[in-house]
């Protein structure tokens, strides 16, 4: 059986950021992603929501969306190609 997505509800968008409100088990740094495609990381832990910052159109991310964890964690691979 698949386990279900932990799912959240954004409470609130301004500034590239958004908080939002379910996701109680995400990680710091770990990157979700909006009903709309959007892409976020999550870094402010609070005990009852999360500062999520959005890395895509600002725009399309509302009050009321959904917002879902990938349980992965935000990382940049190292090797030849990042050197150049």
């Amino acid at each position: 059986t698949q386990e279900l997505a932990e799912v959240g509800t954004v409470i609130e968008v301004g500034d590239g950021i958004c908080r939002a409100y379910g996701l109680s088990k995400v990680a710091m740094g770990e990157l979700v992603e909006f009903n709309n495609g959007v892409k976020g990381i999550a870094l402010n832990l609070e005990s009852d929501n999360v500062g999520i910052v959005i890395m895509g159109d600002t725009t399309k991310v509302h009050e009321g969306d959904t917002v879902k964890r990938s349980g992965k964690i935000a990382q940049v691979p190292v090797g030849e190609g990042l050197i150049g």
